[in-house]
């Protein structure tokens, strides 16, 4: 779509810095400064303009980007508007509630679409923070503290007088204001509010507005949240544009409110009485550009859409609100009338399955969406048996939503405990997997109701057996963990006369059909198999009435299993991958590192990656906390042929366990 900016300063220089690879065209630049409106449309093959009457006269660009300074906006919008233009704006709307209100009302009437900076909502690391406060882990919302910390634009700024005149609010509040709205909907009242006149004497600048503003907001929905914007306040201050909420169960702190990008630490998350934990984006980066948003209002409009900037309206008498409430002393309702049209927070998404049958119409199975990387509980590390409950405490606050679980581990019953604590995500927001051991395969109800029993569950999302093989029936596996070590061994590990495992004459086959029976009960909403060979899950299929849903093998640059995963994608079967990061020396190998130095992460990340990639599913275990978050954050690293090409030098055929 063709476009036109107005306004050719320091701002619209960001936003022309994604032209090339943007499917909008600028056709017009329009500034009342004539070189600068020429600069800007010679670099981008643009006719300049320094009348907008005139670039509305003589360009049909169906979609003009208001780039012009604060106090400008409302009346470019409403030019553009009435010329039947689309108009994406730089924030605010305006300046005046009435006035923006009047926007969104002409762009409705025209059937236009209006839209308005800030995009913040749409950016990775604030939809993340969405996706955790949706998924019920931190209970009712109760308290929050925004911050926006404009900074000395003297400093940093080349027309700082823009920002003096408008004051922090407009320029900085923005940002944690319309994060706050698109997720809890409309403010209904400005509680109480201050403000300060507190500026250096040596700045020749003099502020129109005074420069640090507190206000308490009250939204509708229940949260109330402290907000501070200021110009005093530095660019570098530890608190510069950050968002703490705090619910029931837990908080979350957003390190910044505006971020394009997020980084591993920009979302955390701490329980009632436990510290913060990093929760990384568990997906590939993807930064947004200052075009982001005229993008999407064009495709809106392509589809037939047309957007309004209703969240930006409201997010203006917020702000006015506020600065009622320091002039006068009192409690400010926000006519509802400018309110949002937002909703709040989504329910979460649980993991899509749907059912399909292969083609001769018989075998089903069914087609899921996994997390890229999920949480071992096995409780046998190097040698020896370990506690897990903080661990898998410390992977529900990074936001692991995938926990793998055996009754072999013997901790089901703890990882049930967490389940039912305060602060647990919702069920709906978690794919839990147990697994039968090989010594009750004649048992299958028996140790899946024993699971399901010990989760505190009424069904697991993936069912599996642990291993193919059948060995003799010992009793039910239930709380091995309490049970001293040797006893744990004989339950778990029967052997006969000549110390080999001590089998039982039950096929491969048998043991599916009654893990079928699970899935007819509704007990499983899927099943799976573990450590199986290409030749044992060919024979399988070939028998199933409900085809496995997940393959849990081992898989790691050593053993890769590539013919194994490919023919399980080959029939829409997804694959875990366990113990991705054990075997001796994998992560001391030079072609890892190589990698690892090149992208500035871990020999771990980059196996992790690899497994992701590839289409797979890691599932490490570990009792570290930076481990168990650098784990999580391995699925943003993305890696290049070239990389991918060194590590595939790492296989092994004769590897053996």
């Amino acid at each position: 779509m063709e476009c036109a900016f107005v306004g050719a300063g320091a701002v619209a220089e960001k936003y022309a810095a994604s032209l090339t690879e943007s499917p909008l065209e600028l056709t017009a630049v329009c500034d009342r400064v004539a070189d600068r409106a020429n600069q800007l449309a010679t670099a981008n093959g643009a006719t300049s303009y320094t009348d907008l009457g005139e670039l509305l006269a003589v360009e049909s660009t169906p979609l003009v980007v208001n780039l012009t300074s604060h106090d400008a906006h409302a009346t470019v919008t409403k030019r553009c508007l009435t010329a039947d233009r689309h108009v994406f704006s730089e924030k605010p709307l305006a300046l005046d509630a009435d006035r923006a209100a009047t926007l969104v009302s002409i762009a409705e009437h025209r059937e236009l679409a209006l839209g308005c900076a800030p995009i913040n909502h749409q950016c990775d690391a604030q939809q993340h923070a969405r996706s955790l406060l949706g998924d019920g882990r931190f209970g009712q919302i109760r308290l929050g503290y925004a911050h926006a910390h404009v900074g000395r634009v003297t400093e940093w700024h080349d027309n700082p007088s823009a920002f003096l005149d408008v004051g922090p609010l407009y320029d900085g509040a923005v940002y944690p204001l319309n994060l706050l709205i698109s997720w809890f909907g409309r403010v209904e009242r400005v509680r109480t509010a201050d403000s300060l006149d507190v500026w250096p004497n040596r700045e020749s600048h003099a502020p129109g507005r005074p420069t640090h503003v507190e206000a308490t907001i009250e939204f509708a929905s229940g949260p109330v949240v402290r907000l501070t914007a200021s110009l005093y306040a530095p660019h570098w201050s530890r608190e510069f544009n950050s968002l703490e909420l705090h619910g029931d169960d837990g908080s979350l702190y957003l390190a910044d409110s505006g971020a394009l990008a997020a980084n591993v630490e920009t979302v955390s998350v701490g329980g009632v009485g436990k510290a913060y934990v990093p929760a990384p984006h568990p997906s590939p980066p993807r930064e947004r550009s200052y075009l982001d948003g005229p993008e999407r209002l064009a495709a809106a409009v392509k589809r037939g859409q047309r957007p309004t900037a209703s969240r930006a309206a409201h997010v203006v008498a917020v702000c006015n609100a506020i600065e009622a409430a320091t002039s006068s002393g009192n409690s400010i309702v926000i006519d509802s009338c400018t309110t949002t049209r937002e909703s709040l927070l989504p329910p979460p998404v649980r993991p899509v399955q749907t059912e399909t049958a292969t083609p001769d119409g018989n075998a089903r199975t069914a087609s899921i969406r996994l997390p890229p990387i999920g949480f071992g509980c096995s409780r046998y590390r190097e040698g020896a048996y370990v506690d897990r409950r903080d661990s898998i405490a410390t992977a529900l606050d990074a936001g692991y939503r995938l926990f793998d679980s055996a009754e072999l581990y013997g901790n089901e019953e703890r990882i049930g405990d967490l389940l039912d604590a305060s602060g647990t995500p919702d069920r709906d927001g978690l794919f839990l997997v147990s697994k039968v051991w090989n010594t009750n395969h004649e048992h299958v109800v028996e140790a899946c109701e024993g699971s399901l029993d010990a989760l505190g569950v009424d069904t697991l999302d993936c069912y599996m057996l642990h291993w193919p093989e059948a060995w003799a029936y010992q009793g039910p596996l239930r709380n091995l963990a309490v049970k001293p070590e040797d006893e744990q061994e004989a339950l778990t590990f029967p052997t006969d006369e000549n110390g080999d495992p001590k089998t039982v004459d039950t096929s491969l086959t048998e043991t599916w059909h009654r893990m079928e029976q699970l899935y007819d009960r509704s007990d499983v909403r899927t099943l799976g198999i573990c450590n199986v060979t290409l030749d044992q899950l060919e024979t399988l299929i070939t028998s199933a009435r409900v085809l496995p849903a997940i393959v849990q093998v081992e898989s790691h640059p050593y053993h890769p299993q590539t013919e194994l995963i490919q023919a399980c994608h080959d029939y829409g079967i997804r694959v875990m991958a366990h113990s991705p990061l054990s075997p001796s020396g994998i992560l001391d190998e030079r072609n890892l590192a190589v990698v690892a130095e090149k992208h500035g992460v871990s020999q771990a990340a980059v196996v992790l990656a690899w497994n992701v990639q590839r289409g797979v599913v890691p599932i490490p275990s570990s009792i570290t906390p930076d481990h168990i978050v650098a784990n999580l954050a391995a699925a943003r690293l993305q890696l290049t042929d070239e990389d991918t090409a060194r590590i595939a030098k790492l296989e092994d055929p004769a590897f053996n366990r």
